[in-house]
């Protein structure tokens, strides 16, 4: 059993075995809510879960299925399938606990890779669907800060503020020491099927990086990326 708390700056991660199922019905979830532990017993080591639900979406089974066994034959210790964990259109799905960080599109050669690089402290950010702690928008302004700056490791980029305004989100992240500033814009796609078990089209959610700007020089970091969808 495994416990989680994905708070953006100060995760946490515990562990423990028990007899049967029944033992669940003891843990405290509500405190888990509020990031109280539950009394397990902590861990430093991250877990990495594959989504392999098909019965839920068959996207999930024919894209999750390779990726999970790929991650299971290079890190057995720290892979895991899991049901529904949202996102259905970008299988195949992977989840990192405690960090709370969603990466889309895994294939069986990526997943070994994007485990090896967040042991190692690093972010693969052509994979990253943003940070379970934050909003959308402000998930998406991380990954786009993160681009700007060139930065892939995970302890190097912090949340300073987030505010929003009508359908614009602004976000301020130091990054290194510098500090970046980010605003998104949230509109709607085109209606398309949203998993492969849809019947109907519908209309998809976007987050439009209107600019990212660098505090200390005043100037715009990059050009806008295009616009990008995180985890829902």
């Amino acid at each position: 059993v495994f416990a989680a708390y994905a708070h953006p700056s100060a995760p946490w991660l515990e562990t423990t075995t028990i007899g049967s199922e029944d033992a669940l019905l003891d843990l405290d979830l509500e405190a888990l809510g509020r990031g109280e532990s539950p009394g397990l017993t902590p861990t430093d080591e991250p877990v990495f879960l594959v989504c392999t639900h098909g019965r839920h979406d068959t996207c999930c089974a024919e894209l999750g299925r390779p990726a999970a066994a790929a991650l299971a034959a290079s890190h057995p210790e720290h892979a895991w399938e899991v049901s529904h964990i949202g996102g259905d259109r970008f299988a195949a799905n992977l989840l990192v606990l405690p960090h709370g960080l969603y990466y889309g599109r895994v294939g069986d050669l990526d997943a070994p890779l994007l485990a090896a690089r967040h042991l190692d402290g690093h972010l693969d950010l052509d994979r990253l669907r943003g940070r379970s702690g934050y909003p959308f928008p402000v998930q998406v302004a991380e990954v786009a800060v993160r681009r700007a700056a060139g930065e892939t490791r995970d302890a190097a980029v912090r949340l300073l503020w987030q505010r929003r305004e009508d359908d614009e989100w602004h976000a301020s992240f130091d990054v290194s020491g510098s500090t970046y500033a980010a605003r998104v814009r949230r509109g709607t796609g085109a209606r398309e099927q949203l998993t492969c078990r849809a019947v109907r089209d519908n209309p998809v959610p976007t987050y439009e990086v209107v600019e990212v700007r660098s505090a200390s020089s005043g100037a715009p970091a990059s050009a806008p990326p295009s616009p990008a969808s995180p985890r829902g």
